[in-house]
C-alpha cells in the first residue's frame, strides 16, 4: 500500500533512530541535544553533529545497522519505466519495493550514489536514460580498462620492462626528458621524481631509450630541424673578378660549409667571405627563420643550420668552379696595423685544403706570407692586452657506424693563420663601419677579473675563470679577450646571424640602398642574442653526453691528467684526451700541474658525469 509522501530531505526535526547521512554514510541518531546531534557510524564510532552536517534519509525507527540488508524488490524495473524523469527517494522505493523502509531508502541511496541508473539528491533522484546508461557503461569499462593497463605497465616496471602498448606511458615520460612538460602523472603515480635527469635515467632503465639519446638540444629548447624554405636565384652584379689570385680555404678536414679563404697580392691580404647577403635580405623568409636560431647549432652528431641547405650549396667558398663572395682587401703594416681596407663584391677561385696540409707547406708562399702577417698581427694584440689561454681542445664527432670519436686538436700554426686572419678583418670592419656611419653589431668584452701570470696549465685554467662573456651592441668598444679597440664578428654570414646582419649593411652601402637604423639593428641582436646563449649550452650538454656516452662504451679508459686546482678535499684534474675535467678526491693536495695517471671508475649518463681515480 502507497503511504503518504515524507519529505525526508529537508527536515530538521531529527529525532532518536532517524535513517541519516553523514559524509555519505550511513548513520543512526542515538541522542538530539539543543544544539548538537549524536550519531553512531556504521563502524560504531560516535559522532556529535550540527544539524546542517546529516539528511535525514528515513525517519526510522532504524535500531540495529542489520536492519539494512538489502531488500528483494524490481530495481531496474523501476528504472526502465522512470528512465528520462526525476523522482524522489520515497517515490522510487514504493515502486520498486512497494515500500519505503530505512533498508530500500539505504539500496537506493547506493544506487543513486553509484551513478549508473540514477543520480541526484534526496528529494530530486535523475532517472538516466538507456542511452545514457550505455554510455556510463562504456566510460567505466574504458577506465577499468585503463587502470588493467596501468597495473600492468607499473608491474613490468618494477621489472624493468615494457611492451609496445606501453608507448603512451613511456612518451610522457619522453617528454618531461625531453623539457617539452615539467609534470608527469605517469611519473607521479609510479613514486618517482619528475625532473628531466630522473626520467632519464627510467627510460634507460628500461631500455625504451640508448645511450646515444640526445635529449639536450631538445631540453634547452632550441630547433632541431634543419630549415626548409626557397632562396632566390644570385642577382646579376658587377663583381670584381678576383679569379686570378689563389685563394685558400683553410678548414677542419671534413667540413661542408667553408665560408671564408684568403688570397695574397703583391703583400696585400685577401679576406674572402661567403656572399650570403646576397640571397638572404632583411626580413625575407631565411633572415627571419635564421634570426630565430642565432647561429648553426654543432652537435656531435651533425649540424643544425640556421639557413637552409640551398644557401650552402650556392654560397660555400670552394663547392663550385667559382664562387660569390664579399672580399676584404686590407695591408698589415710591419706593426701589425690595419690599412687600406678595401670591400668589393667579387667572383673567387678556391682551393680547400684542410689545416693539417696547410701546416705542412708554410714554408711556402702564400703561406709563408700569411703566417708572417698573421704573427705581426698577433703581437699587436698581446702587446695590446690580448688574454692569451692555452688549454687543450678536442673535437667531438659520431662517425657513419655511430662510434664516439674524440681527437685532440693540436695547436697548428696554420690554425693561428686562419684566426688571426679574421680577427684582422674583424677589427677593420669595425674600422671601416665607424667611419662612415654604418650601424652595425660590434662586439665587446670586458677586462679580466684579475690578472693571471703564468703560463702553466693550472694559470691558463685560472686565467679562463677571470673571463666574462662577450656582448653584442650597437656601440664600439675595446674587446679585452682579444686585445682590440674595437671589433666585429663579420667572417661567418653562413653560421652565425649578426654577422649575416654585417654583411647586410655592408652590401647596402656599397650599393647605396637605404639601411637599417640602429633600432633595427639592435632589435636583430637581442633576437639573436636571446637565442644564441642556448645553442651553445647546448652544444656543451652535448658534448659532455657524447663524452659520457664515449666512457660507457670504453670502461677500462685510463689516460694521463694534469692537476689544475683544490676544491676542498678534491683535485681538481685537466683530462687533455678527453678535453674536460674532474675531481678525485685525495686527502693530501697534489703540487698543481702535476701529471697523474686516472682510470674510470663509473659513467652517470644522466647527469652526463663520469668518475675516476688516481692510478696507483
Amino acid at each position: 500500500m502507497r503511504r503518504g509522501h515524507y519529505n525526508c530531505g529537508m527536515s530538521d526535526n531529527f529525532r532518536a533512530d532517524n535513517f541519516v547521512l553523514y559524509k555519505n554514510q550511513a548513520a543512526r541518531v542515538t541522542n538530539v541535544g539543543a544544539k548538537k546531534i549524536d550519531i553512531v557510524l556504521q563502524d560504531g564510532t560516535a559522532v556529535s553533529v550540527r544539524p546542517k552536517d546529516i539528511e535525514l534519509l528515513h525517519p526510522g525507527p532504524l535500531r540495529q545497522f542489520s536492519e539494512l540488508a538489502k531488500p528483494q524488490g524490481e530495481l531496474l524495473t523501476a528504472w526502465e519505466l522512470l528512465a528520462g524523469e526525476t523522482t524522489n527517494l520515497e517515490d522510487l522505493s514504493e515502486l520498486a519495493y512497494d515500500d519505503f523502509s530505512p533498508a530500500t531508502a539505504w539500496a537506493i541511496w547506493q544506487a543513486v550514489t553509484d551513478g549508473l541508473h540514477f543520480s541526484g539528491t534526496i528529494d530530486a533522484i535523475t532517472v538516466h536514460t538507456p542511452e545514457e546508461v550505455t554510455a556510463e557503461k562504456e566510460a567505466r569499462a574504458e577506465k577499468a580498462a585503463e587502470a588493467e593497463a596501468w597495473d600492468a605497465f607499473a608491474n613490468r616496471v618494477n621489472q624493468n620492462e615494457f611492451l609496445p602498448e606501453d608507448g603512451r606511458f613511456l612518451q610522457e615520460i619522453a617528454a618531461v626528458a625531453m623539457g617539452q612538460q615539467e609534470r608527469s602523472q605517469v611519473l607521479r603515480n609510479l613514486n618517482q621524481s619528475e625532473t628531466p635527469e630522473n626520467a632519464h635515467a627510467l627510460l634507460l632503465k628500461l631500455g625504451y631509450w640508448d645511450e646515444t639519446m640526445n635529449p639536450y638540444p631538445s631540453r634547452i629548447g632550441v630547433t632541431t630541424s634543419q630549415p626548409e624554405m626557397p632562396l632566390p636565384h644570385l642577382p646579376a652584379e658587377d663583381r670584381r673578378d678576383l679569379t686570378h689570385l689563389v685563394a685558400l680555404a683553410i678548414d677542419d678536414e671534413g667540413s661542408r660549409d667553408p665560408d671564408d679563404a684568403l688570397s695574397w697580392e703583391n703583400g696585400r691580404l685577401w679576406v674572402h667571405i661567403a656572399d650570403v647577403a646576397a640571397l638572404v635580405t632583411p626580413d625575407s623568409p631565411a633572415d627571419l627563420e635564421a634570426r630565430g636560431r642565432g647561429a648553426n647549432l654543432y652537435l656531435p652528431e651533425g649540424t643544425i643550420h640556421m639557413l637552409p641547405e640551398a644557401a650552402t650549396s650556392a654560397l660555400a667558398l670552394g663547392l663550385d668552379d667559382t664562387s660569390p663572395a664579399l672580399s676584404f682587401g686590407l695591408d698589415v703594416q710591419p706593426d701589425g696595423t690595419i690599412t687600406n681596407l678595401e670591400i668589393v663584391l667579387s667572383t673567387v677561385r678556391v682551393t680547400r685544403l684542410s689545416y693539417d696540409e696547410a701546416q705542412d707547406r708554410l714554408d711556402e708562399s702564400p703561406f709563408r706570407e700569411l703566417l708572417a702577417i698573421a704573427q705581426a698581427f698577433e703581437a699587436r694584440r698581446v702587446a695590446n692586452g690580448a688574454v692569451q689561454i692555452d688549454l687543450p681542445e678536442v673535437k667531438i664527432r659520431l662517425d657513419e657506424a655511430g662510434e664516439v670519436e674524440i681527437r685532440p686538436l693540436p695547436a697548428l700554426q696554420s690554425r693561428d693563420l686562419v684566426r688571426e686572419a679574421m680577427l684582422m678583418t674583424g677589427e677593420a670592419v669595425a674600422q671601416f663601419a665607424r667611419q662612415h656611419n654604418i650601424p652595425i653589431p660590434f662586439t665587446t668584452q670586458d677586462p679580466p677579473t684579475e690578472i693571471v701570470e703564468g703560463n702553466t696549465p693550472s694559470a691558463n685554467f685560472a686565467r679562463r675563470r677571470t673571463m666574462t662573456g662577450s656582448q653584442p651592441g650597437n656601440t664600439p668598444g675595446p674587446h679585452a679577450g682579444l686585445g682590440l679597440d674595437q671589433y666585429v664578428q663579420a667572417t661567418s654570414p653562413l653560421r652565425r646571424y649578426l654577422d649575416l646582419v654585417v654583411h647586410q649593411q655592408l652590401r647596402a652601402f656599397l650599393r647605396g640602398k637605404p639601411l637599417l637604423d640602429e633600432q633595427a639593428v639592435m632589435e636583430r641582436v637581442g633576437a639573436a642574442y636571446a637565442v644564441s646563449g642556448d645553442v651553445r649550452y647546448a652544444e656543451r650538454l652535448s658534448n659532455a653526453h657524447w663524452t659520457a656516452v664515449y666512457l660507457l662504451r670504453q670502461p677500462d679508459w685510463a689516460g694521463e691528467g694534469i692537476v689544475v686546482d683544490r676544491r676542498g678535499k678534491r683535485d681538481l684534474v685537466l683530462l687533455p684526451a678527453l678535453g674536460s675535467e674532474t675531481s678525485i678526491y685525495k686527502k693530501e693536495a697534489t703540487p698543481l700541474d702535476t701529471i697523474v695517471e686516472v682510470e674510470l671508475k663509473s659513467v652517470d649518463l644522466p647527469q652526463r658525469e663520469a668518475h675516476f681515480y688516481f692510478k696507483n
